[in-house]
């Protein structure tokens, strides 16, 4: 406790003499710290539960796309088409005010600053958005799998949506993983965007401290360094990855 209060006292004396306007004037950070830890937490649940709800219906609509019925295939890309093509935050008043205005979710706490009554429209808005991208990441996966493969399990007795679950779909999951890790970045950034329903992730906490201390500048340079610290290092963990996959490929 003592040690936070010199580390208070030091960043006072360090930036008390800088001017609210000012790109580095953290003068904030002693009383409003905890709103960017929480913002920090917030904008990473958000994200990750995001994208895995994405996951299922994204493989439904790849699935759907690549379907020999025209229906089908028209549903589904009319789905992407829509999703792909029209803005997340005109998407997300629609599924805010239009869908959940009919449906009230009563508001309740969890972790004791979620809101579920904004948390649950908020992931259903990243999660619908995200789907449509992630639906083309699994068909270009799909059909970057050697049509050699599926004639073998054909060959072998297995029926089509046999030879799609046990020897397509395994290997173009292997070939889309970092693409699906490049999702979770992205999302890190748009998730910012629930900011605009109250939800208290980093870019709403950023726009209350600026709100509250007339400090216009220095709470969104703290974010935005936070956005760095989180998604410069995943991205160099992806490539990573990314290049130990091609060893491993190379090696076969």
């Amino acid at each position: 406790m003592a040690i936070f209060q010199q580390i208070s006292e030091y960043l006072k004396q360090l930036f008390e003499n800088m001017p609210k306007s000012g790109f580095f004037n953290f003068t904030f950070l002693p009383k409003y710290g905890s709103f960017f830890i929480q913002g920090i937490e917030y904008t990473l649940l958000l994200s990750v539960i995001s994208v895995l709800l994405a996951v299922i219906p994204a493989l439904l609509l790849a699935l759907m796309r690549l379907s020999k019925n025209r229906l089908i295939k028209g549903v589904s890309g009319a789905y992407i088409a829509v999703f792909r093509s029209t803005p997340l935050l005109v998407q997300l008043y629609i599924i805010y005010f239009g869908i959940f205005g009919a449906i009230r979710i009563p508001s309740y706490n969890i972790f004791g600053f979620i809101d579920i009554a904004r948390f649950i429209p908020g992931v259903v808005a990243l999660a619908l958005n995200s789907s449509a991208y992630v639906a083309e990441i699994f068909r270009a996966g799909i059909l970057a799998v050697d049509i050699g493969q599926t004639e073998a399990a054909r060959s072998l007795g297995l029926s089509s949506w046999q030879a799609m679950r046990l020897a397509v779909l395994p290997q173009a999951i292997k070939n889309i993983l970092p693409a699906l890790a490049n999702e979770v970045v992205t999302m890190v950034k748009e998730s910012s965007i629930c900011s605009i329903i109250g939800m208290a992730e980093l870019m709403w906490g950023a726009k209350t401290v600026a709100g509250s201390t007339l400090i216009t500048i220095s709470p969104y340079v703290l974010v935005a360094i936070i956005y760095f610290c989180i998604n410069f290092p995943a991205s160099k963990a992806i490539e990573a990855i990314e290049r130990r996959m091609r060893r491993g490929d190379r090696a076969i």
